[in-house]
């Protein structure tokens, strides 16, 4: 189930990068579940990864080999989170890397790896393995739906998308495709993104600006409040457009860089969201009036997490004590005399009470929609935030109480 499923997707090929999937026989279901991008020479990249303390192989070798910012390839594998496996999960994780590397004729440490799926199951390194000649054999610049498909677990839909932009004179373009459904949480989720473009953007300037665009975007997301052992935002920048390089996140000419990558995943980020395990609805949370962006965020989060919040969403109805409820444990100091709320245009709470006037079937018909809108405003300032998250669905139980059945 997903809310508003977003078009078929036509991504061009991005100068650059190549990339192939196939079924490696890791997932049961005999559907793509390996996926290889390979990256021109001097390739600039950039992660954000997991603050989960318990972290899957592959972010630990990604975090080491991140190091230096240059990066050759990536593969990635779905079905298998390899995580809590102790020496071998890495030992498997650097065979992937080191097949990589001896296929294309690259340094193993420029080889970098993600995994999603079951923690704490051994991976079947074998059979990814034996798919790499295959894999290799078919490197093309296109077919970003079938690379997007190939990372998927409990989604229902593939998410890529692509945004053109002109830096220093030159056109650019960056694609991006993205993964996750249930576990999601920042920082970031039960999350894979990768994103790929032709700028010439130094390692520095990648990071910098990899972080700026996951704050507004991939971090201002919540489905259930868990946060992944996996999660992991990988941005490369090929050179190949040939405009000068960037080389500070901060210099002005970044901006239409920054301002391209930051929609690319807003929408990415969106589409996780309507993507929901059993979603129904999609919820935007919007804190206004807060003393600072931090404090709007903590009562954004509070309200978008509640399960309570979520199960009203699906259920149709407009119970505010809920969200009242949930904007007072938040944990941010506040007066309930400043505090209102709207679900839609329709108040609900004035003062911290019942709006004047309010009639419970306008709440409802609000609430029925497929897009709810709730506007707190806290009364206490100028900063705002907005938070996006998804009901609580019957499926949602379901999808997780069955996931290794």
């Amino acid at each position: 189930m997903a809310v508003g499923v977003p078009p078929s997707i036509d991504i061009p090929p991005v100068p650059g990068f190549r990339f192939a999937a196939t079924a490696s026989g890791i997932k049961a279901s005999g559907t793509d579940d390996l996926l290889l991008f390979a990256m021109t020479p001097g390739c600039h990249a950039a992660g954000v990864f997991t603050r989960n303390q318990i972290v899957a192989a592959p972010v630990v070798l990604c975090r080491e080999r991140l190091a230096g910012g240059v990066a050759r390839a990536l593969v990635v594998n779905s079905g298998n989170a390899n995580a809590a496996n102790g020496p071998e999960g890495l030992l498997d994780a650097r065979a992937m890397t080191s097949r990589v590397g001896a296929l294309l004729g690259v340094p193993e440490h420029l080889v970098l790896a993600a995994s999603t799926g079951v923690i704490g199951q051994r991976l079947p390194v074998d059979r990814p393995l034996k798919a790499m000649d295959r894999l290799v054999a078919s490197l093309a610049g296109e077919n970003w739906e079938r690379a997007a498909r190939a990372i998927m677990t409990t989604d229902t839909f593939p998410k890529a998308a692509s945004r053109g932009f002109r830096l220093r004179g030159r056109e650019c373009l960056m694609a991006g495709i993205a993964k996750g459904a249930g576990m999601i949480h920042p920082d970031m989720a039960t999350l894979l993104a990768f994103f790929f473009t032709d700028a010439a953007v130094s390692a520095a300037a990648l990071n910098g600006i990899l972080h700026q665009v996951m704050a507004g975007s991939f971090n201002a997301i919540t489905i259930d409040g868990d946060t992944s052992t996996n999660d992991t935002a990988l941005v490369f920048a090929s050179g190949l457009a040939g405009n000068v390089p960037l080389t500070s996140a901060d210099e002005p000419e970044a901006g239409p860089l920054i301002a391209a990558f930051s929609d690319l995943s807003a929408e990415l980020a969106e589409m996780i969201v309507r993507d929901g395990e059993g979603a129904t609805k999609l919820i935007r949370v919007m804190v206004e009036g807060a003393r600072d962006e931090a404090e709007a965020n903590q009562v954004a989060m509070a309200v978008a997490k509640s399960p309570l919040v979520k199960t009203a969403c699906f259920g149709q109805d407009p119970n505010w004590g809920r969200i009242l409820a949930a904007v007072g444990y938040a944990g941010v100091p506040l007066d309930p005399a400043t505090v209102s709320i709207h679900l839609g245009d329709v108040p609900i709470v004035v003062g911290g009470v019942r709006a004047p006037g309010y009639r419970e079937e306008r709440g409802e018909e609000v609430m029925s929609r497929e897009e709810i809108p709730i506007r707190i405003d806290l009364g206490l300032g100028q900063s705002r935030r907005t938070v996006l998250t998804c009901d609580f669905s019957h499926d949602y139980v379901s999808i997780n109480a069955d996931y290794r059945t």
